[in-house]
C-alpha cells in the first residue's frame, strides 16, 4: 500500500534505536502532522517504496532513511535535510548544509549508518505509538 495521501512518507529501519528516536524527534517538532511514517521492514513499507521506485519485482532495502514525496524518492543525507525543511523552526536552518557536495554528505551519514547499531543499539520490539499517533503510522496495522 502506498502513500495514499498528499502527505510526505518517511520510512525508516523499524530495528534501529536511532531510526526511532529520529522518528520520534520529527514528530515533536511537525506540529501540522504532515509526515507519514512506516518501518521499511512493513509490508506497507515495502510496498510504498517499491512503488515510489517503480519497481514490480524485489527492491532491497536501503540502509537508509526515505522519504517519499510528490512522487520523488529521497535518501540518505537529502532526506534528513528535506524532512528537517519540514519542521519548526531552528530545524530549516540546516538547509545551509544542501551547500556540501551530497557525496561528502552521503559519506558522513553512511559513516553513521554502518555503526548506528553499535551505538545506538538495536529493538527487539517494535514500538507501538500512542494512538494519538497511530493514524500517522501506515503500518499501523502491522504493530498491534
Amino acid at each position: 500500500m502506498a502513500n495514499e495521501t498528499n502527505h510526505p512518507l518517511i520510512l525508516f529501519d523499524g530495528d534501529c534505536n536511532l531510526c526511532h528516536g529520529s522518528v520520534r524527534f520529527v514528530i515533536k517538532r511537525d506540529r501540522k502532522a504532515k509526515y507519514r511514517f512506516a518501518s521499511l521492514q512493513s509490508e506497507v513499507g515495502q510496498a510504498a517504496l517499491k512503488t515510489a521506485m517503480g519497481s514490480d519485482g524485489m527492491v532491497t532495502l536501503p540502509d537508509s532513511i526515505v522519504l517519499v514525496q510528490h512522487g520523488e524518492v529521497r535518501m540518505k543525507s537529502t532526506a534528513a535535510l528535506a524532512i528537517a525543511r519540514g519542521i519548526r523552526w531552528p530545524w530549516p536552518l540546516l538547509a545551509v548544509f544542501w551547500l556540501v557536495p551530497y557525496p561528502l554528505r552521503d559519506f558522513i551519514y553512511d559513516w553513521v549508518a554502518r555503526n548506528r547499531l553499535r551505538w545506538f543499539g538495536k529493538r527487539e520490539e517494535c514500538w507501538i505509538p500512542t494512538p494519538e499517533l497511530l493514524g500517522r503510522f501506515l503500518d499501523a496495522a502491522e504493530r498491534k
